[in-house]
């Protein structure tokens, strides 16, 4: 067994509890052969042993398990039907709802697990749109969902997933407030929001959820990868390079920027589209190879791609900053097709690209392993119940994929300390 760092809850001692070890699946619903209940076995370990209460620490298990074993939508009741029924039910409400427990520990200690067992490469800031029938669940209100292309009612919340090649997990969360929520005490109060949760535009959402991630001791920074096209792009990147923490950021191809490259042209011409910058510069694209985990089979595949320095040009005539801007083509007759900026100056244009792509790892293990484990799933209206619940399926989402990864022999390691 292996040694876990824990954060402690309370200061009571733990007492050992007799829950039934689910069986930790693969994707699809097979379970994983033996290594897998290792993993289950470790993860509870190391998230659980905070809890001073042995109460608390058995619904915690009893919630992971039912996360793991419910069909379909993981509410609360579906939960407590593998468990014990309504009483059971009662119990689990008052622990994801009503108790004290705080979840940033339990995050904190699922990232130091995920750092150790999952090797990740970068933390991906993943936007995660949840449609609501009611107007009640804290947040709800109306919004755009850019991946659909229509508005919804609903929640919209950011995940921090740590990434690697092979699998993702995600291991923090932040829930947005939309401006109703923000200024209505009388609703903040019905969903128990507490008073440090203000007013944040949906991108200074995402990047405090990376920096508060930042922030938790014993976990190394990762690049983080997230998308800024259509907001205030140079006050993310100023956030997140003011705390230290590199960034990958996807760009607009009309976002504005100055060539820093002597020797290229258009060198002093001053602030121009990326997209222009780039394909100016397409004579310098180079084939990259990547490998693509779709369906867990290993696909070797081939971009054409350019990196150039630029610099971010900035108000008043303060000196500009250096970065890195990325461009990647489908069709060598067209426009890049993504681009990218970032401070990894001194990364190799593959290296750059072959980040890039963990965001589809993201996007992969969220759709056969997050919508499974109940990511989207709390039926209920409270702040504090929405992050406690989250962070247990996030819980659930990382035993599934440690667990498939184990089974297929993707040299994941176990997660000792």
């Amino acid at each position: 067994m292996s040694t876990s760092v824990a954060i402690k809850y309370g200061t009571a001692p733990v007492v050992p509890q007799t829950v039934p070890r689910p069986r930790v699946r693969a994707v699809p619903r097979a379970a994983a052969p033996g290594p897998g209940a290792d993993v289950y076995t470790e993860l509870t370990s190391a998230l659980f042993a905070g809890f001073a209460r042995r109460d608390q620490r058995l619904k915690a298990e009893q919630y992971l398990h039912g996360l793991l074993a419910a069909q379909g939508r993981k509410s609360i009741r579906n939960i407590a039907a593998q468990i014990g029924g309504p009483a059971a039910e009662q119990s689990l409400h008052h622990f994801i709802s009503s108790s004290t427990w705080d979840w940033q520990p339990m995050r904190a200690s699922l990232g130091r697990f995920l750092e150790r067992g999952g090797h990740p490469q970068a933390w991906v800031v993943r936007p995660m749109p949840i449609p609501k029938a009611g107007e009640h669940s804290v947040g709800v209100d109306r919004r755009f969902d850019p991946e659909r292309g229509q508005v919804f009612q609903g929640q919209q919340a950011f995940g921090v997933w740590f990434a690697g090649e092979e699998l993702s997990a995600p291991v923090n969360w932040r829930l947005f407030l939309p401006d109703p929520w923000v200024k209505d005490r009388t609703r903040r109060d019905r969903a128990e929001v507490p008073d440090e949760a203000g007013e944040e535009t949906l991108e200074e959402c995402a990047v405090s959820a990376a920096l508060d991630t930042a922030r938790w001791t014993d976990i190394t920074r990762k690049p983080v990868l997230l998308d800024i096209r259509g907001g205030a792009g140079r006050a993310a990147l100023a956030r997140l390079a003011a705390a230290g923490v590199p960034v990958v950021a996807r760009i607009g191809a009309g976002s504005r920027l100055a060539i820093a490259d002597r020797s290229l042209p258009g060198f002093g011409a001053g602030p121009l589209p990326a997209g222009q910058i780039l394909e100016s510069l397409k004579g310098l694209r180079r084939p990259v190879s990547w490998v693509d985990t779709v369906g867990g089979a290993r696909t070797s595949r081939t971009s054409l791609a350019t990196a150039v320095r630029v610099a971010l040009p900035s108000p008043g005539g303060e000196r500009m900053r250096p970065l890195m801007l990325l461009g990647e083509w489908d069709d060598p007759r067209r426009g890049p097709a993504r681009v990218w900026i970032s401070d990894l100056t001194q990364a190799t244009v593959g290296s750059l690209l072959r980040l890039t792509k963990l965001a589809q790892r993201v996007d992969r293990d969220f759709a056969a392993v997050g919508e499974e484990a109940g990511l989207r799933d709390f039926v209920g209206r409270s702040y504090r119940g929405w992050h406690r619940h989250i962070t247990l399926a996030s819980a659930a989402h990382t035993a599934t994929v440690l667990g498939a990864a184990y089974g297929a022999g993707h040299g994941v390691r176990r997660a000792a300390g």
